[in-house]
C-alpha cells in the first residue's frame, strides 16, 4: 500500500494566483502597521519635548494623530493582519504550521506587545491633557517600546522564512538560532527606516489639520526630516540586505526580479525626497490631497515592489528552506524529526501519494483521465508559483514554445525539473507516469491556447469535459 503524504488541497486562484492575494493584503498591512510603529516613536519624542521644552501643544497633535491611527492602523491593520493569516493558511498550511511550531512563544510575546499597543493608543488619545504630563510621557514611552517590540519579533520570523539564522538550527531546532541571522538585522534596518518614511507621509493626515501655524510648521519639518532620513537609509539598507542573500537567492533575484523593480524603487526615493523637501520648505502645503497622493506613491512605487522582491528571493521555499511553496518538505530537519518527502515522491509520485487525488485518476488510462490527472498534478505542484491560464503570475504555458508537444515537454520535465537544475524551482523527481500526464496536460493547454485562450483557461481551472477530448 502506498504512503500518503500529509498534503492539503491546493488553493487555485486562477486570476492572479494565491501568492498575489497574500501579497496584496500584506502590502496594505505593512502600510498600516509601519505607520503605527513610526508614529509611536514620534509620540515619544513629542511628549518628551512637551515636558523638556514646555510645549504642551504637542499633546494636541498626539491626540489627533492617535485618533487617526485608531482607524488607519488599529482597525484596518487588525483586519488585514488576520487576512494575511487566513490567506497564507489556505495557500500553504504546512508553511504556517512550521512557523507556528518554531516561534509559538515569540509570537505569543508579539501579541502581548500588540495588546499593549492597542490599549496604549486609547490611553494616548483619551488621556491627553487629563493626566500629569510626565505620566503621559511614560505612557508614550511604553507605547513606543511595545511598538518596536512587535516590529523586532515579526522581522525575525520573516527572516527565518528566507533562511534560518544559523545552519545549526536544522540540528538543534533552537528558537534563537532560527531568529538571529545575517539577513535579520539587514531586514530590521530596512523596515525600521522605511517605517520612518511611512510615518513622515502618513503623519500629514494629522498635521494637515493642525490650526496653529507655528505648531504645523514644527510638526511638518519634523516629519519631513524623519521621512527623508528614513528613505535614504532605508534604500542603503536594501543594498545591505542584498549582500546577505545566499548564492541561489542572489541568482533568483538577478533572474526573476521584474525589470521595473530598480526603476520603481529609485522613482519612489526621488518622489519621496521631493515631497519631503517641499513640505519642509513650505509646511503650509501639507494638506489632505497632497498627503493622500504621497501615501499612494509610497504604496505603489515603494512598498509593493519591495514586498514583491522579498517574496521572489525566497522562492522556491516558503519557510526555513525546508518547506516548498507547493507544501512539499524538501529537506531533512533532524531537530524537528522532519523527513524530506522527495524520496517518496520519486518512488510513487503525486498520483499515488496525494490524499486528494480521486481514486479513478491514480492509474489513469483514457485520454480524459490522463489529462485530468496531469491537471491535478500541475495544480498541486505548480500553481503556488505559476498560473495555469495565460494570465496571472508566471503563466506556466509561456515557459514553453508555442509548438511544444508532450514529448518535448516531458524531456524538459525529466531534465531540469526532475534533477533540480533550475535554481528558482524545486527539484521534483516525479516518476515517469506523473511526468507523462503532466506533459500531456501542458501540451493540450498550449495547443488550445493558440486558438481559444478562454477555453484553455476553462480547461485548466474547471477541468476537461469528457467529450472535449474524444474519449471517455
Amino acid at each position: 500500500m502506498n504512503e500518503f503524504l500529509g498534503l492539503y488541497p491546493a488553493w487555485l486562484e486562477p486570476g492572479i494566483g494565491a501568492g498575489w492575494v497574500i501579497g496584496f493584503i500584506a502590502t496594505i498591512h505593512v502600510l498600516f502597521s509601519h505607520a503605527s510603529v513610526g508614529a509611536a516613536l514620534v509620540f515619544a519624542w513629542l511628549a518628551r519635548r512637551a515636558v523638556t521644552a514646555n510645549q504642551p501643544q504637542h499633546l494636541d497633535f498626539i491626540r489627533k494623530y492617535g485618533a487617526f491611527l485608531l482607524i488607519f492602523s488599529y482597525v484596518l491593520g487588525s483586519v488585514t493582519g488576520p487576512g494575511i493569516w487566513f490567506a497564507a493558511t489556505i495557500a500553504n498550511p504546512r508553511g504556517i504550521s512550521a512557523l507556528i511550531h518554531n516561534f509559538v512563544w515569540l509570537w505569543a510575546t508579539e501579541w502581548v506587545f500588540f495588546l499593549i499597543e492597542v490599549a496604549g493608543v486609547y490611553l494616548l488619545v483619551y488621556l491627553a491633557g487629563r493626566v500629569p504630563i510626565k505620566t503621559y510621557l511614560r505612557y508614550c514611552t511604553i507605547f513606543a517600546l511595545s511598538s518596536v517590540g512587535t516590529l523586532l519579533i515579526i522581522v525575525g520570523i520573516l527572516s527565518f522564512m528566507l533562511w534560518p539564522g544559523q545552519d545549526s538550527w536544522y540540528q538543534t531546532g533552537g528558537v534563537l538560532s532560527a531568529f538571529f541571522g545575517e539577513s535579520m538585522f539587514a531586514q530590521l534596518s530596512a523596515r525600521f527606516f522605511f517605517m520612518l518614511t511611512i510615518t513622515g507621509v502618513v503623519g500629514g493626515f494629522a498635521a494637515a489639520k493642525t490650526a496653529d501655524p507655528a505648531e504645523k510648521s514644527y510638526i511638518a519639518r519634523t516629519l519631513s526630516g524623519l521621512g527623508a532620513m528614513g528613505a535614504v537609509l532605508g534604500t542603503a539598507s536594501l543594498y545591505w540586505f542584498a549582500s546577505t542573500l545566499t548564492s541561489d537567492a542572489t541568482i533568483v533575484s538577478a533572474t526573476r526580479m521584474p525589470e521595473s523593480f530598480a526603476a520603481m524603487m529609485w522613482a519612489a526615493l526621488a518622489v519621496t525626497l521631493v515631497y519631503f523637501a517641499l513640505t519642509a520648505w513650505r509646511p503650509s502645503v501639507m494638506n489632505l490631497p497632497l498627503t493622500v497622493a504621497a501615501t499612494l506613491v509610497i504604496l505603489v512605487l515603494g512598498l509593493a515592489p519591495s514586498e514583491t522582491a522579498r517574496e521572489i528571493v525566497r522562492k522556491p521555499w516558503v519557510a526555513g528552506r525546508f518547506v516548498y511553496a507547493n507544501q512539499i518538505i524538501g529537506r531533512d530537519v533532524p531537530a524537528l524529526e522532519v523527513k524530506s518527502e522527495l524520496p517518496v515522491l520519486s518512488k510513487n509520485g503525486f498520483l499515488a501519494t496525494h490524499p486528494f487525488i480521486p481514486e479513478n485518476l491514480r492509474k489513469p488510462e483514457s485520454k480524459w483521465e490522463r489529462l485530468e490527472a496531469g491537471r491535478l498534478i500541475s495544480i498541486a505542484a505548480c500553481s503556488s508559483c505559476h498560473s495555469l491560464t495565460d494570465t496571472g503570475i508566471r503563466p506556466i504555458a509561456k515557459y514553453f514554445p508555442a509548438e511544444a508537444d508532450a514529448a518535448g515537454i516531458k524531456d524538459w520535465l525529466s531534465a531540469g525539473l526532475y534533477r533540480g537544475h533550475i535554481v528558482y524551482m524545486p527539484p521534483l523527481p516525479l516518476p515517469e507516469l506523473d511526468r507523462d500526464v503532466m506533459s500531456e496536460f501542458l501540451a493540450e493547454i498550449i495547443a488550445v491556447q493558440k486558438t481559444d485562450p478562454q477555453r484553455a483557461a476553462n480547461y485548466a481551472v474547471k477541468g476537461f469535459p469528457k467529450d472535449s477530448v474524444g474519449g471517455k
